[in-house]
């Protein structure tokens, strides 16, 4: 298992690329029509459906369990399930713990990967918050299907987090994310833990 002093190491790894976290909302003024999407991408709805939303999120982000709690199960119920909007669920962590919770996430595939992601941000206070988060986490991992060997392996799969934090710095040269949560709308970037009110008009609008 991980012990402060790695998970303090990797923290500093992730802070030096300069990120944060936002409740305010911020648009970009460029805009790229085409997002590229890659192979392995987590995607959540129709694939041919007309509208796509990369989120950008942290799985230490409170601002992003709030997004998760108060406004993505409606858009998931009105545009996702309806078949009028995809999801792609894309990493950015902030710390450590959340690159690591993250590597862990990525070991699982299809349903129990989103399930995963939701169960994480609904007990985020209680796992990335505790004395022991590591133990928390585990824990949470097992009632998803990752033994303890599993976990260990997948926690400190060095390559994964290297993949994550190359595509998060990606993610800021190329389309200007530098916070968390943070969306882009067919290309269009929108920071912050937006309501279901403004989200709702921006998907209008690209409707």
């Amino acid at each position: 298992m991980m012990n402060r002093r790695k998970i303090l190491t990797t923290t500093a790894a992730v802070s030096a690329l300069a990120v944060g976290s936002s409740f305010g909302l911020r648009v970009s003024s460029a805009r790229a029509e085409d997002v590229t999407l890659y192979e392995d991408d987590r995607i959540i709805g129709q694939a041919d459906a007309p509208i796509t939303i990369v989120e950008y999120a942290s799985l230490t982000c409170p601002h992003c369990a709030a997004f998760h709690a108060n406004t993505y199960p409606e858009i998931k119920k009105q545009w996702i399930d309806t078949g009028k909007a995809k999801l792609v669920f894309r990493h950015f962590p902030l710390d450590g713990l959340g690159l690591r919770a993250a590597a862990v996430s990525n070991c699982l595939e299809g349903d129990r990967h989103f399930g995963f992601i939701e169960i994480l941000m609904k007990s985020m206070q209680q796992w990335a918050r505790s004395s022991d988060p590591v133990k928390a986490l585990a824990q949470i991992s097992a009632l998803a299907g990752i033994n303890q060997e599993q976990f260990d392996k997948c926690f400190n799969d060095e390559a994964e987090m290297n993949k994550i934090l190359e595509r998060r710095q990606d993610a800021a040269n190329t389309y200007n994310v530098n916070s968390t949560p943070s969306f882009l709308i067919n290309g269009q970037l929108q920071s912050g833990a937006l309501d279901y009110k403004r989200f709702d008009e921006l998907l209008q609008n690209e409707a």
